[in-house]
């Protein structure tokens, strides 16, 4: 297997939740190759320019953080979604919204285009 950046956050789980993490993580990188990855506040980072999402593995649930502005945006979108602030908590019985993780991302890439215009 291939060594990520990750490695060192992803070991640190079970075997079933190293598993979404390194999907979740190939999903990103390959739908966004621009993006960098690094770790950031501890978790898995996409970075285009500044930190565009964050990913960790919880207690009860895997979290997603798009920030502020994506949740706002969202928020039709996440109802079924506890929600905080900056963060989005996915049961670890309910499937990764991929779809979803893309148009955050997508999102917060035009905001950062529309900032360095």
């Amino acid at each position: 297997m291939e060594t990520s950046i990750f490695d060192s956050y992803f070991n640190g789980y079970d075997e079933e939740t190293q598993s979404l993490l390194r999907a979740v993580d190939k999903y990103i990188s390959n739908t966004y190759p621009q993006l960098q990855r690094k770790l950031s506040y501890g978790m898995p980072t996409f970075a285009l320019k500044k930190n565009i999402i964050h990913f960790a593995a919880m207690k009860h649930h895997f979290g997603i953080y798009p920030g502020p502005q994506a949740i706002e945006f969202f928020e039709k979108e996440l109802k079924s979604y506890k929600t905080s602030k900056g963060a989005i908590q996915i049961p670890y019985n309910q499937d990764i919204p991929y779809q979803l993780i893309d148009a955050m991302i997508d999102y917060n890439i035009e905001l950062l285009n529309k900032e360095t215009l």
